[in-house]
């Protein structure tokens, strides 16, 4: 019989996967609650058909909503006991999770905690403040920690090729109809009620350039949309966050990281920006991997820098998430 603490950090942690990033904010998730266990699910519904056909954005997203789990549960005084991809005959079933051992969250937990709701993507560029070695070095530490590599890029001339690579793959993309309105489907107007998708102000109308230039997704496609933030004109610090190995496991693994990463970055006024064209073509990926990650697999594109705009957050209610009542 599950007892009332340990309900509470069930609860929790459901309420906590709701923020975990996404791409496109898709949230592709569903939970099932059996007993004191959480079953985390993929909605293959809302993979990506065409940027996304592995189906590995997906399960980067599904990681960084279980390590959100995770760390709601140990904020709630319980280490969690996790188990990934557990039935070779559901594929769907990502993870189950469920309260162990009692234990006291750390500093470090509670810290990251505090920024589930809180952290924000960044889709322009970053103000002229810098982001700290220290920090950087603490990032890097975290995707290790998680079974992932995250190199911070700074050499002009690599910095160059990513940007590049970033210009070339949404170049061709936006030309592409398919693209075109795969990323609409995702795209939310002004006004939208829809609780899923990119809101009209998570992006600025007109983006300030920056130099290289880093383009994002044109999710406003022929509307004005968009908010006035974006006056920012840094790149802030270019990242590549890799994986030894490119299969599901180390995708979810790297979800994982990735939400660390990102949890960690939010709590010293770091946010990301996020850059997967490149890494949805695969010739462009095949050749980031063979030039600049030394064979490793690259998983996600970013940036990482400070900015004050502050945008709105949408997310789906538990009851369309969750295969029951929570009573």
């Amino acid at each position: 019989m599950i007892d009332r603490s340990e309900k509470h950090a069930l609860d929790a942690a459901l309420e906590a996967a709701r923020w975990a990033p996404s791409v496109h904010n898709t949230q592709p998730w569903t939970f099932s609650v059996t007993g004191e266990e959480i079953g985390l699910r993929a909605d293959a519904g809302r993979r990506l058909r065409v940027g996304d056909a592995s189906g590995r954005e997906l399960l980067i997203s599904c990681g960084a909503a279980l390590f959100t789990m995770r760390t709601a549960i140990r904020c709630h005084g319980y280490e969690p006991v996790v188990h990934v991809l557990p039935d070779p005959d559901r594929p769907s079933l990502i993870a189950t999770v469920r309260p162990g051992a009692a234990t006291e969250a750390d500093e470090a937990t509670a810290l990251l905690g505090e920024q589930i709701e809180r952290r924000r993507t960044h889709r322009a560029g970053f103000t002229g403040l810098p982001v700290p070695d220290r920090l950087v070095d603490r990032l890097v530490a975290a995707a290790a920690a998680g079974g992932a590599r995250l190199t911070p890029v700074r050499a002009p001339e690599a910095v160059g090729v990513l940007a590049g690579l970033t210009r070339a793959a949404q170049g061709v993309q936006a030309g592409d109809r398919r693209w075109s309105l795969e990323v609409i489907r995702w795209a939310r107007p002004p006004g939208s009620s829809r609780k899923d998708g990119v809101p009209a102000d998570g992006y600025p109308r007109r983006a300030a350039p920056t130099e290289p230039g880093f383009p994002q997704r044109d999710y406003a496609w022929r509307h004005d949309w968009g908010g006035d933030g974006g006056a920012g004109t840094s790149i802030g610090v270019p990242a590549l966050l890799t994986t030894a190995g490119d299969g599901r496991q180390e995708w979810i693994a790297c979800g994982q990281a990735l939400q660390h990463v990102l949890l960690l970055a939010a709590a010293h006024g770091v946010s990301a920006a996020f850059h997967t064209q490149a890494l949805e073509m695969d010739p462009l990926r095949a050749f980031l991997r063979r030039e600049l990650c030394s064979g490793e697999h690259p998983q996600m594109i970013m940036r990482l820098g400070v900015t004050f705009d502050g945008t709105s957050a949408v997310r789906r209610p538990l009851a369309d998430l969750v295969d029951r009542p929570l009573s």
